[in-house]
């Protein structure tokens, strides 16, 4: 009896417990909302002042929701909304207290056709006779491009400017694997298809060699072409910084040949703002996040009158489940709801993806066929730095086919790879296996080598996927198939080529191919609605308040685990059907 009184007031006083903490919980978040809502309202935009736009972390095209578990454990990166700078910049231009905008520019990890809208909407606010500065402790080559676009450069004394060109580098298991006895079984179409590569070679194919001194020397001579023309040099300037290890000169180099417009330290640099702005002190900054919770943005002043354009992204892998990327299953939804929507009056597909799962990749296609035959709305794609393969895919039934010169697109191809693990089982680790079937149309199985029979089905199987996919592109694009397969077989290209080979329609950004559906819907003036809607959570400004909770939790050591077991899931689940773009870095 004593241990069941004791067993009932302790499960008591847990409960009691556990209701204190969640009530205090509740008021806490409730704070936490009205701190940031009053917080949101207090943000004044003095006369004279400066758009400081600190470019110090990876640039995505739009927000996404937070990670917990990454926030908790200190290993979630800072993350610069494409579309809030960009809309900061364009709502600056014709605001009568903004007078410049400072680029604090601190090593941002930004794709090329990203920094192609940023440095449009630099041009575009200059036109308005306002100043543009621009100033770092370092400047790598993603920073320098944006910065050319300023009116003036500034530099540390001893500060560094990498300028190295463009290089991509690839990675090659293929001995690795023999090594520890697995064989990647490739099934593929396109000799430009080269993401199985790295399993099946120990090195880069002619045809990969090509493709990508292409699209690379396409890029790169449209970059030194611009940098020349901003910094008033010949374009064999660019290539002498290039050329030269850019990043061990000093100031005085950098000065004289015109990579920079002055030296100054970063009190000076900020004394010569507070000077031009009629500042005694220091210079009145307000941050391109905080200035847009006050200033009207572009976007948004004619939502009574404009037309309202479905802006939708299409971010990262594709696949047909899950919570991260392209997936079919959380997309085809959201597309199917649009073209139900009448308060919409067009869709613009956003993509920026190398592609994935052919299954998830065609789910979506039709998908979007469905929106193009029940809305009878326009459907546009923009692309930002890569829609290729799968990305690709999405994209061909689009009415219009917008591509920055920067992008890179094509790579029509399909694979699929079916990993062998005999020889690491019998040779490696001393296990055989045995099998018994009633029938032999089974699929191949990782424990034995596929027989003629699996491989011939295989690459039917992969034949088909191609097959299909160049279909849809000929359909989309209004082309013969043939015309389709000459610029296929998995060959990737800059958005400069694919306008030139009919793969896009026309060189821009999101902004153009904003204006131009406006104008075809005969309007003058428009909003954007964006989707998949981005649903902030209540614990995201609970993360806010204190950074030294991340301290509280276990340390590091578990993360490389997790991101270990999370790549291991993709695999397990992973559709043998692949229209993916091998993984490009251009640096």
């Amino acid at each position: 009896m004593k241990k069941f009184l004791y067993s009932f007031l302790g499960t008591i006083a847990g409960i009691w417990v556990s209701v204190i903490l969640g009530t205090l919980l509740i008021f806490l978040t409730i704070g936490v909302i009205a701190a940031s809502g009053d917080s949101k309202g207090s943000v004044k935009i003095k006369d004279d002042s400066i758009l400081h736009l600190q470019l110090n972390g990876t640039v995505a095209d739009r927000a996404s929701t937070r990670n917990l578990i990454d926030e908790l454990y200190g290993t979630e990166t800072a993350t610069i909304n494409l579309n809030d700078i960009v809309d900061a910049i364009a709502a600056a231009k014709d605001d009568d207290r903004i007078k410049g905008i400072y680029l604090d520019c601190g090593g941002m990890s930004v794709g090329l056709a990203q920094a192609q809208a940023i440095i449009k909407a630099l041009d575009d606010f200059k036109k308005s006779g306002k100043w543009v500065f621009s100033y770092a402790d370092t400047y790598s080559q993603g920073d320098y491009y944006v910065a050319s676009a300023s009116d003036s450069l500034f530099i540390n004394p001893i500060g560094m400017i990498d300028i190295h060109g463009l290089s991509s580098t690839t990675m090659y298991f293929k001995d690795l694997l023999d090594k520890i006895g697995v064989e990647a079984q490739v099934v593929k179409v396109g000799t430009y298809k080269s993401a199985v590569e790295p399993f099946i070679l120990d090195g880069m194919s002619d045809a990969n060699r090509e493709q990508q001194e292409h699209f690379l020397g396409n890029i790169w001579k449209y970059m030194k072409e611009r940098l020349a023309q901003r910094r008033k040099v010949p374009t064999d300037s660019i290539d002498s910084w290039a050329n030269g290890f850019s990043f061990a000169r000093n100031g005085a180099y950098y000065q004289k040949e015109r990579l920079v417009d002055g030296v100054k330290y970063r009190h000076q640099m900020e004394k010569m703002m507070a000077d031009k702005t009629g500042k005694e002190k220091e210079p009145s900054l307000i941050a391109y996040t905080d200035y847009l919770t006050a200033a009207e943005s572009p976007l948004k002043k004619h939502k009574d009158s404009g037309k309202n354009i479905a802006v939708l992204y299409a971010l990262g892998d594709i696949t047909e489940s899950g919570s991260d990327g392209i997936a079919s299953d959380r997309l085809v939804p959201v597309i199917l709801d649009l073209a139900d929507n009448e308060n919409i009056d067009g869709l613009i597909l956003r993509v920026n993806s190398g592609g994935g799962s052919a299954y998830a990749s065609e789910q979506i296609w039709e998908a979007l066929e469905q929106f193009k035959a029940k809305s009878k709305k326009p459907f546009y794609v923009s692309m930002s730095d890569v829609a290729a393969s799968g990305g690709y895919y999405i994209s061909c039934g689009a009415d219009k086919i917008y591509a920055e010169p920067l992008t890179l697109t094509g790579s029509i191809g399909i694979f699929g790879i079916i990993p062998n693990i005999q020889p690491l089982l019998k040779d490696k680790l001393g296990v055989n296996t045995a099998t018994v079937s009633t029938n032999k149309g089974n699929f191949p199985s990782i424990m034995e080598p596929m027989s003629e029979g699996q491989r011939s089905a295989m690459q039917s199987y992969v034949d088909n996927g191609y097959e299909l996919f160049v279909g849809r592109c000929a359909k989309g694009r209004k082309r013969s198939v043939d015309q389709i397969k000459a610029i296929a077989e998995g060959r990737v290209w800059d958005g400069q080529s694919a306008l030139k080979n009919g793969l896009v329609d026309k060189l821009g950004g999101l902004d153009d191919a904003l204006a131009d559906m406006t104008k075809a819907l005969g309007a003058d003036t428009y909003y954007i609605t964006e989707y998949p809607e981005v649903k902030n959570k209540w614990w995201e400004m609970l993360l806010e308040m204190d950074p030294e909770m991340q301290s509280a939790v276990a340390g590091n050591d578990m993360v490389a685990a997790s991101y270990c077991l999370k790549v291991m899931r993709q695999i397990r689940t992973i559709y043998p059907l692949q229209a993916r773009m091998d993984y490009i870095r251009i640096n």
